[in-house]
């Protein structure tokens, strides 16, 4: 049987590097694995010959012998039986099993991360806040301490995998480790089982937690509650909680880093002459000045009013825009007050009527037509 150039098979140029290698190796691996393709002949056979070349271009030696003689310089090393699990599970990490066999079988092992959405008012979040979740987790039993095993009792050593917690096959030239049925890869079994947990040292309660809610926190973010998770097995320590903030949003204002913006309405004689008025926000009532010839979309702030920075240091501002309020419905005498105005506005047309500039400043005019 014809066999490839290794280069070929991993798909890889003659002077690749080592993160190259594995990459490509790590690649066809996966793809091609048995578990992957069950009863698929071709797959294992590209999965064996993708193991024979990465096992002799990651050596050096080899490869140097393999570049210099081709296939003749390394005749059976690439089909020794000595690719076992262990020479790959740098690559594959904990995929189909390997690299299990360096793993302590039964060892302490840390517990799950545990997650919950908490929706929040707008104020809370502007304010900060205090409140108490229930969360329902596993935890070690108390009756057995997590062992599993009735009081005064204890575990055994696994007689299917002598307490390694893995079964080794022979796939071809590779050692697969997989998980021992027996004794779920805990290494042991236990012969009279706890009758609070039935045997799995675990069980789930609901357990309350206070939640800190830092001022400033945005829709988004989440709190890392450390210890907050499930319990570990084996005396490892608990996981953590992540709580995710959903701000519900403020029916008026709306947030843009740690800026409020407003949008108001704001008669024209009031954008025209001036004036002040007052409105509700996060931060209370706030006196809002116009200065006389404000412009539509007039921005008016206000300094450190805004959103608290989440780290403590410092404020945003709030920003209230002013936006023209043009009337709907005239009565006739409004009618006729704006057209009077107009003709005193600089040249244009007013209902299709031309109207001529006058030198008389515009806001003075506008003073007196409304006192």
């Amino acid at each position: 049987m014809t066999v490839r150039d290794y280069y070929e098979v991993l798909g890889v140029a003659r002077d690749a590097g080592d993160s190259d290698l594995k990459s490509a190796y790590r690649k066809l691996a996966l793809q091609f694995h048995p578990d992957r393709n069950p009863g698929d002949h071709s797959a294992e056979e590209r999965f064996k010959e993708a193991a024979q070349a990465y096992g002799v271009l990651s050596d050096p030696d080899k490869r140097a012998r393999y570049d210099r003689f081709g296939h003749a310089g390394v005749a059976g090393a690439s089909q020794s039986a000595g690719f076992e699990a262990a020479d790959f599970s740098d690559i594959l990490g904990d995929f189909f099993g390997f690299g299990g066999g360096r793993r302590s079988s039964g060892g302490p092992a840390r517990g799950v991360d545990l997650r919950f959405d908490l929706e929040i008012e707008f104020e809370a979040s502007y304010a900060g806040a205090e409140t108490t979740i229930q969360i329902p987790r596993e935890e070690n039993c108390d009756s057995c301490k997590g062992t599993g095993a009735a009081s005064g009792s204890g575990s055994e050593t696994c007689p299917q995998c002598a307490g390694r917690g893995q079964l080794r096959y022979q796939q071809g030239f590779l050692v697969v480790a997989r998980t021992c049925g027996q004794c779920g890869g805990t290494g042991h079994v236990v012969r009279n089982p706890c009758a609070a947990c039935r045997g799995t040292g675990r069980t789930t309660r609901d357990r309350r937690v206070t939640v800190r809610i830092p001022a400033g926190i945005a829709d988004g973010q989440r709190l890392r509650m450390h210890g907050e998770g499930e319990h570990g097995a084996a005396g490892g320590p608990a996981g953590d909680l992540y709580v995710v903030i959903h701000v519900k949003p403020h029916p008026i204002f709306h947030r843009e880093d740690d800026d409020l913006y407003v949008e108001v309405p704001v008669p024209f004689p009031t954008m025209a002459l001036g004036g002040s008025f007052k409105i509700d926000s996060p931060a209370g009532h706030l006196d809002v000045h116009v200065s006389a010839g404000s412009s539509n979309g007039t921005l008016v702030e206000f300094r450190s009013k805004g959103m608290p920075s989440v780290t403590g240091r410092g404020r945003g501002s709030i920003y209230v825009r002013l936006i023209v309020d043009v009337p709907k419905k005239l009565s006739k005498e409004q009618k006729k007050s704006i057209a009077d105005l107009g003709q005193t506005m600089p040249t244009g047309t007013i209902e299709g009527r031309p109207v001529n500039a006058e030198e008389k400043p515009f806001f003075e005019k506008v003073k007196d037509l409304f006192g």
